[in-house]
């Protein structure tokens, strides 16, 4: 197994990994915020980075019948959600290669200047400049 290179997003707001900080999705990828994830609500996104997929299993979720692949964060191995790879109901397949985040799992990061950090930079807490606890994340 290689380095794990990790990519860095210059967006703002971003969600970030909750246990290491890795970025994972800018926010302005957001295509749903109505969905519901094993935590309680989730997103739904078209790309994110620094994840890894788990094995492709079929679940039947709220929706119907899909075929799902956990996604895991590639910095710290938590898993943040799953990848719908396929759907059975053709009303569904809208979701085939998209991504759903669970609230829980992921921070909200917000700056005033698009998010350039390198690896040794990166805070170790949070403060208050640079997290919310905004509900409407």
């Amino acid at each position: 197994m290689g380095r794990i290179h990790k990519r860095y997003l210059d967006a703002t707001p971003i969600y970030v990994c909750c246990e290491c900080l890795t970025h994972v999705v800018a926010y302005d990828s957001i295509m749903s915020k109505s969905f519901k994830g094993k935590h309680g609500r989730a997103y739904l996104f078209d790309g994110v980075v620094n994840v890894t997929l788990g094995a492709v299993e079929d679940r039947v979720l709220m929706t119907g019948h899909h075929q799902v692949a956990d996604i895991y964060c590639t910095g710290c191995g938590t898993n943040l959600g799953w990848k719908y790879e396929s759907a059975q109901d053709p009303s569904q397949r809208y979701k085939e290669g998209k991504y759903i985040i669970e609230k829980l799992l992921v921070k909200k990061l917000i700056q005033s200047a698009p998010c350039t950090w390198s690896v040794r930079n990166v805070p170790s807490a949070p403060s208050s400049d640079e997290w919310t606890s905004d509900p409407g994340f």
